[in-house]
């Protein structure tokens, strides 16, 4: 959108530079573009934003700069009207003209207003310069007056020769199937119902809210005009301004709004000026009107204007803004204003919107610098909070979540070597054999899931799923919520020797589960031996899961070859029970530690979680951490027998250890290696 200073002039007396308008604008909303002097004028380029309809045109940016100047809007005495005569009292002569609107959907308003004996001719210089500053060309002195109302008051208008129309009677309708028009540019155009167009009894004579049609253009030989004043469907303009191809000044309002107001006001400035410069008399007014506006009415307490932008705006100040801005105002209470939202405003609806209004013309700059407040959330106590937190967790270690299907077929259970439980929810009528019942577990989905992407040849898969499982007791149907888990393939490591390939396997898993435990506050776990391949996952002695390697049967069922796979499933309603999510924060250590490392062989039958446990029971109150760091089984070790390194960490907090102090607590943790486990030091 262009607007030249001097043209603002005429609305308002400006007091400041070009440039410092310029900035003031910018500040504002309305970002100046470019700024221009020519022929000594400035010529301003502003970003429009879509919802802005009333910015398109030199008054509309005049209301802006008076709120933010705070000098006086000047308007003509027909500006102070909000509504005009549906006729003209000079002569009652019409021509026999005839308007008819077929939808008024498509055309809510439309007026056309009659005026002869004109001359048509060139514009005088001040239009001239005025539209050529905004890069529109002048034609003649009619076609550029309603130029200049559609820059000046954002309302398009159009000119037809009157005498060009056939029999006088004019339609707005949709274009019939293969319908054609001739354009003012030259330029035919095939047209379809989907098509706003003004028409004759003949042909169409305009493309509605885009540009007019070379049968009915105003001439030098045109005596008599019709002068159209309308307002178009936004969403049948868009549509066909994109179909056809075209661009104009006229659809660039129409497809964004026009204000309904305004459309009679710009057609009598428009018919006031051709009569004074073209020497025309205005007759009859021909018009179709579905019109109904009532200006809202929006509450707004200053008290919320204060709490949400963090400074006081003055009342009185409030109310100077509105005022500016074209909005009325009245005060109801201490405080409340009612605030009347005019026509040309339809991007006011909440008074959210009139306080971001107060925030553009008082000045962004004066809002006050402040560090946004941290208020440290509550605790995660809801459970789709928890699961949010677990996901995240398991994402971190490198899993990946699936979402299987709820309905399964019986077969799967049964290829997955699963124990089927005697109440199963089943599905009466299913819509087919794989959609039978509903899943007792999430493993046997997990299973297949597997499969598939081995099938794809990736190094190694990484999965787990948080769903419902269903089981169909006396009580009925019972939902509860697990966690299922899946590993198979390896991991590769790049080293010095060369490429390493770890072969997934439980110990992962319980190290995914032991590093999800810990991170939810869990305390107490343990991982209980069933057999061979097969644990129970322990909390505080309670059974919440299970983890186990898939036998050579299952994976043959599903077609799974050269792979191990590994599956892990816990009840989260049973883990929930024992979460430890809130968290405290200790300072660093002040004083260093002292690690001593203990190497050793030991019957393979003896659990090194057992072990470690033992040590950290029995190690004191300066032992902080025991950790394996190392584990061997091979030519140097007994048949029977597996070697390990294990690291004993010991600080205290209020001084620096010494080695005498160490080496009792050392010495006691060899002793009960030796005689509690039969472990010999290496």
């Amino acid at each position: 959108m262009k607007i030249t200073y001097n043209w603002l002039k005429d609305f308002i007396n400006l007091k400041i530079s070009p440039e410092s308008l310029a900035e003031k604008l910018t500040l504002a909303g309305l970002e100046v573009v470019s700024l221009e002097k020519v022929k000594g004028d400035t010529v301003l380029e502003i970003e429009i934003t879509s919802n802005r309809l009333d910015w398109l045109s030199v008054l509309g940016i005049a209301r802006e700069v008076s709120a933010i100047t705070q000098e006086k809007l000047k308007l003509s005495s027909q500006l102070k009207f909000s509504h005009f005569g549906n006729s003209t009292k000079s002569s009652a002569k019409d021509f026999g003209l005839k308007v008819q609107v077929e939808d008024k959907k498509d055309c809510p308003f439309y007026s056309g207003r009659i005026i002869s004996g004109l001359k048509v001719g060139p514009s005088p210089v001040w239009l001239k310069e005025k539209l050529e500053l905004l890069g529109c060309r002048s034609v003649n002195n009619v076609v550029d007056i309603t130029n200049y109302i559609l820059f000046t008051y954002g309302q398009p208008l159009h000119a037809f020769d009157l005498d060009l129309l056939s029999q006088k009677q004019v339609q707005v309708r949709r274009a019939l199937k293969g319908e054609e028009i001739t354009l003012i540019d030259g330029e035919t155009k095939l047209l379809d119902p989907e098509i706003l167009v003004i028409a004759d009894l003949k042909k169409p004579i305009a493309l509605a809210g885009i540009m007019g049609g070379k049968a009915t253009e105003v001439t030098a030989q045109t005596r008599n005009i019709l002068l159209e004043s309308a307002i178009f469907n936004p969403v049948l303009i868009r549509r066909a301004k994109q179909k056809l191809g075209l661009q104009s000044e006229s659809a660039y309002r129409f497809e964004r709004g026009v204000d309904p107001q305004m459309a009679q006001l710009a057609s009598c400035q428009a018919q006031r000026l051709i009569c004074q410069l073209a020497g025309g008399t205005a007759q009859a007014v021909k018009f179709s009107s579905n019109l109904k506006f009532t200006s809202p009415v929006i509450k707004l307490d200053a008290q919320e204007v204060d709490k949400l932008l963090g400074l006081s705006i003055p009342v009185k100040r409030m109310v100077q803004i509105f005022n500016q801005l074209g909005l009325k105002v009245k005060a109801l209470a201490s405080g409340v204003l009612a605030v009347s939202i005019p026509s040309f405003r339809a991007d006011l609806k909440l008074p959210v919107d009139l306080i971001e209004e107060l925030a553009r013309i008082y000045g962004y700059d004066k809002i006050p610098q402040t560090f946004p407040e941290i208020i440290p959330g509550k605790n995660i106590t809801q459970a789709h909070d928890i699961v949010g937190g677990l996901k995240n967790i398991l994402v971190a270690l490198g899993l990946q979540e699936v979402i299987t299907y709820s309905l399964i077929d019986r077969t799967l259970l049964a290829r997955a070597q699963m124990q089927q439980p005697e109440k199963l929810v089943e599905i009466l009528n299913p819509l087919s054999r794989e959609q039978e019942i509903l899943r007792p577990t999430l493993l046997p989905s997990l299973m297949r899931c597997v499969a598939f992407n081995l099938n794809q040849q990736p190094e190694k898969v990484n999965i787990f799923e948080v769903a419902h499982t269903f089981l169909a007791p006396e009580a009925g149907v019972q939902e509860n919520l697990f966690l299922g888990l899946a590993l198979s393939g390896s991991n590769t490591c790049l080293t010095p020797s060369g490429v390493i390939k770890d072969q997934l396997s439980l110990l992962h898993l319980k190290g995914i589960l032991e590093r999800l435990f810990e991170k939810l506050g869990v305390k107490d776990f343990d991982f209980l031996s069933q057999g061979h391949n097969k644990f129970d996952i322990l909390i505080k002695g309670e059974k919440v899961g299970v983890m186990l390697g898939v036998n050579a049967g299952v994976l043959k069922e599903f077609e799974i070859k050269n792979h191990q796979v590994i599956l892990g499933e816990v009840n989260l309603a049973k883990l929930f029970l024992y979460l430890g999510v809130e968290r405290k924060f200790c300072a660093l250590p002040k004083y260093p530690p002292i690690a001593r490392d203990i190497s050793f062989i030991m019957k393979d039958n003896i659990l090194i979680n057992d072990l470690v446990k033992k040590m950290q029971d029995s190690g004191g109150q300066l032992l902080r951490v025991v950790k394996v760091v190392d584990y061997y089984q091979g030519k140097q070790i007994p048949a029977g027998f597996k070697g390990f390194t294990v690291s004993c960490v010991y600080r205290a907090e209020d001084r620096t250890l010494t080695e005498a102090e160490v080496t009792p607590f050392y010495n006691a943790t060899c002793s009960l290696l030796q005689e509690c486990f039969g472990a010999k030091l290496r």
